[in-house]
């Protein structure tokens, strides 16, 4: 969802206090935002639009279908990563700035970036002095461990996030079964020696791992307040904004943290007076609401409906207040390798033969909705190379090549499967529907199968068991990267080590120790164009295999209301608006 860290911490720090304060000129030196009012098309994606300290007024966001939750600590949307910081700091965050501004990391919840031994293998952190919660109670370091323990130690409670700090820190010496059952002293990785510092000690070197805490995993949660899954009803402030209301699958309104103290916060704004989230609508209803005004934000963040696309782009008033950007997303198909006959990767090279990525093309929006892909890494994440392993003409697909790999997997009058999709997501589903006719065409007959949103991963498509259970081999997914490096795009979907039960992103459930020893390899290497390669290397062997299917390179096509100030499109939460410091003119 979210690069090595190449300017020094000043220069971020000054230009996060640029881009939130706002400047007034329409351009600044050296390469910094801009601001203006409407600003005309894609002017999210180079500066700030509507900059303003206009305080009052609701912001309303509205979403089609639910997340998978609310809480910090057991989301794994782009979306809820970056709603999230209204209500929650992490150890680190991204500058709130339009492209790629917005992958500037910047300390948060703490006082500066992380300090690593000279080995690598311990990362220190000071917490700000004067951080308080919601209801006035102290922010200590115990906290963001407990924070952690509960996100990464608990999959039978909180499964929905990855896996990172489990699989890097240092295991007890005996296994640590998480705060729920585990009532003594937690993990004895994490160190607190007071309650400003915490000590973070790995198995290896972790190169990006200022990147890594500035997930929502890191927000601190007191653990006298947390009930497990209970906890998303009222989980406590440490950000600008604190739950007013929780309606689950319906609604939710934030108001102002009272103890939220500006003076430990150089990024965030506290500019509305109530924050509502409205859950559960039609995708055409939240664009009308959009271009109306009488809503800010589309939280989900994925673009407007092809029938609105098609509206605004006729009529150039619209289409001045909108923007279309790269946020370092890939839509593909996973191709489950667990699950017959794509356990022979002949079966699965018929598959990459058969696509016709160009008719997906068609149906998710065209080229404004991005470029037809051939690679798994994005060529905004670094690391990226261009290759096409499986290269059909005119990306329209290869009927006898399909043909002929379906004979050399032993099926050469084709079989069945079955392919998820989102229901709340229609071009996914229409994607899923092109890839259908396709695969027809050589003999591959595809059911369609939806599941919500909200449980996609839970239960459904990143549940293992349930793929085999119900002979899911295809799986439609979209991914951003989770900190803008190739290994925050790579180890979540690459790792064996990092599939698990419930909640599993790695759909293809690729498990090679070639590939698991060359991400090692790639986070232990100070180098940072050394790692760079590998990455490639990576995405090479992945392709090789034939378990993810790419399709495209994803934009997203958003509207931008002219009611709504300090619109930013960022990179760092995959191409939507940064969600830190949105207000209204009403």
């Amino acid at each position: 969802m979210r690069r090595s860290r190449t300017v020094a911490l000043t220069a971020v720090a000054a230009a996060a206090v640029l881009v939130v304060t706002g400047c007034t000129s329409s351009k600044t030196t050296g390469g910094s935002s801009s601001s203006a009012a409407g600003g005309g098309a894609d002017a999210a994606t180079k500066g700030v639009v509507n900059a303003s300290d206009k305080k009052g007024g609701t912001v309303t966001y509205e979403m089609k279908g639910t997340p998978d939750s609310f809480d910090p600590g057991n989301t794994y949307y782009a979306y809820i990563y970056n709603f999230s910081r209204l209500y929650g700091r992490p150890l680190t965050t991204f500058a709130p700035g339009p492209g790629a501004q917005g992958n500037k990391l910047v300390p948060d919840l703490a006082a500066g970036l992380g300090q690593p031994s000279a080995d690598g293998l311990t990362w220190t952190y000071k917490l700000r002095s004067g951080l308080k919660y919601d209801d006035g109670s102290a922010i200590t370091s115990k906290d963001v461990k407990y924070a952690v323990e509960r996100s990464n130690f608990a999959p039978d409670v909180n499964s929905n996030g990855p896996t990172y700090f489990h699989d890097l820190l240092v295991d007890n010496a005996t296994p640590y079964q998480g705060p729920y059952k585990d009532k003594e002293g937690g993990l004895n990785s994490i160190e607190t020696p007071d309650d400003l510092t915490i000590v973070f000690h790995l198995k290896q070197p972790f190169a990006d791992f200022d990147y890594l805490v500035s997930a929502p995993q890191t927000v601190p949660v007191p653990q006298a307040k947390d009930d497990g899954a209970g906890y998303v009803k009222h989980v406590v402030s440490s950000g600008t904004y604190k739950f007013a209301s929780y309606d689950d699958g319906k609604q939710l309104s934030l108001v102002p943290n009272t103890n939220w103290d500006p003076s430990t916060d150089p990024i965030r704004k506290q500019l509305a007076d109530k924050i509502v989230v409205k859950m559960g609508m039609d995708q055409a209803t939240i664009d009308k609401d959009l271009i109306a005004g009488n809503a800010q934000v589309d939280l989900v963040g994925l673009g407007v409906d092809p029938q609105t696309q098609a509206q605004i782009l006729q009529n150039p008033k619209l289409k001045a207040s909108s923007d279309s950007s790269y946020g370092g997303r890939l839509i593909y198909t996973a191709i489950n390798t667990k699950v017959a006959p794509f356990d022979n990767v002949e079966c699965r090279k018929a598959v990459q033969y058969a696509i016709d990525k160009l008719s997906v093309q068609t149906v998710e929006g065209g080229p404004i909705r991005g470029a037809i892909a051939s690679t798994v890494l994005p060529p905004d994440i670094p690391g990226h190379q261009d290759f096409n392993t499986w290269a059909t003409p005119d990306n329209k697909g290869d009927e006898g090549k399909a043909k002929d790999a379906l004979k050399a997997c032993g099926k050469p009058d084709g079989f069945s499967t079955v392919i998820s999709a989102r229901t709340e997501r229609d071009p996914e589903i229409q994607a899923a529907t092109a890839i259908q006719a396709a695969l027809k065409k050589v003999g591959i007959n595809v059911e369609i199968q939806k599941y919500p949103q909200g449980k996609y991963f839970s239960d459904n498509a990143g549940s293992p068991q349930f793929t085999q259970d119900h002979n899911i081999g295809l799986m439609m997914m979209q991914w951003g990267a989770d900190w803008p490096t190739g290994y925050g795009f790579l180890q979540q979907i690459a790792d064996g080590r990092a599939i698990k039960a419930s909640g599993n992103s790695n759909l293809a459930q690729l498990n090679d120790p070639a590939i698991n020893k060359l991400l090692d390899d790639a986070i232990a290497n100070t180098d940072q164009a050394a790692r760079e390669k590998i990455y490639g290397d990576i995405d090479k062997k992945i392709m090789d295999q034939a378990v993810y299917v790419p399709l495209m390179y994803a934009k997203v096509f958003l509207y931008r209301p002219d009611n709504a100030t300090n619109l930013v499109s960022t990179s760092a939460f995959s191409g939507q608006y940064d969600y830190l410091n949105i207000g209204t003119t009403k």
